[in-house]
């Protein structure tokens, strides 16, 4: 079955009870666009005028240091809302939005979405609790950092991917997220050659293995024992 604009954006937090005329009404305003990967959706310092919803495809959300840092803020995936917190500033881009695969997103012009949340209050709380999610998710992020040695990062953002990305397959649970060992170090506060030698490691003491570009999780007992005893992230986007 093709899956339309309005299956997708039913199915997405914010707008998932709308009414029949105000899903349509949506679509409408909405319009579709592609992205091919590694491309990107916006820089930092761009205008802020437009919110977008992940149909396909995952999107990285970073921020560049003036010395060419990379530090990824957020992995999302399809039914994701982006881009609406500078929108409802009103003030620039601060994160480079980039495209991970070939994606297609359904974007919303600012001056509709804005006309949208003020028609319906409603909207702005389901907003609230999005964010709250976001910031929750970061602060989880910063502790992790702060109490966490590299390995048990690495070990416990495998676990998450293999929660957020698995499929069961006859070796384990294979993520099913195509990401480079330095966007590994970005997500965990490390570089590359660290990450490349931690995922030796844990190959080589069969916690894990490799399909291609794919990690496989072998043996998720003893990642959650490298991991530590924080639990993976269970907060709900809802």
């Amino acid at each position: 079955m093709i899956k339309n604009k309005i299956w997708y954006l039913q199915k997405t937090n914010l707008f998932k009870e709308m009414s029949s005329d105000e899903m349509k009404e949506l679509d409408r305003i909405t319009v579709e666009e592609s992205v091919k990967k590694k491309s990107a959706i916006f820089f930092p310092g761009d205008p802020s005028q437009k919110i977008y919803i992940l149909k396909e495809g995952h999107v990285k959300i970073s921020r560049v240091s003036e010395e060419g840092r990379e530090v990824t803020l957020a992995l999302l995936e399809p039914g994701d809302i982006f881009g609406e917190l500078e929108v409802l500033q009103d003030s620039p881009r601060d994160t480079l939005a980039e495209a991970l695969d070939d994606s297609q997103l359904c974007v919303i012009q600012k001056e509709h979405f804005l006309s949208m949340i003020h028609r319906k209050p409603e909207y702005s709380l389901r907003l609230v609790k999005l964010i709250g999610f976001r910031l929750k998710k970061i602060e989880n992020r910063v502790e992790d950092l702060v109490f966490r040695d590299v390995h048990s990062r690495a070990a416990l953002l495998l676990l998450q991917f293999s929660k957020d990305y698995g499929r069961a397959v006859p070796e384990g649970i294979q993520i099913d997220l195509k990401v480079t060992h330095q966007e590994i170090a970005n997500l965990i506060g490390s570089i590359r050659e660290t990450v490349s030698a931690i995922l030796g490691e844990f190959k080589k003491e069969g916690l894990i293995a490799f399909e291609g570009r794919h990690i496989i999780v072998v043996r998720p007992d003893l990642l959650k024992e490298k991991a530590g005893s924080f639990p993976i992230s269970s907060v709900s986007r809802d």
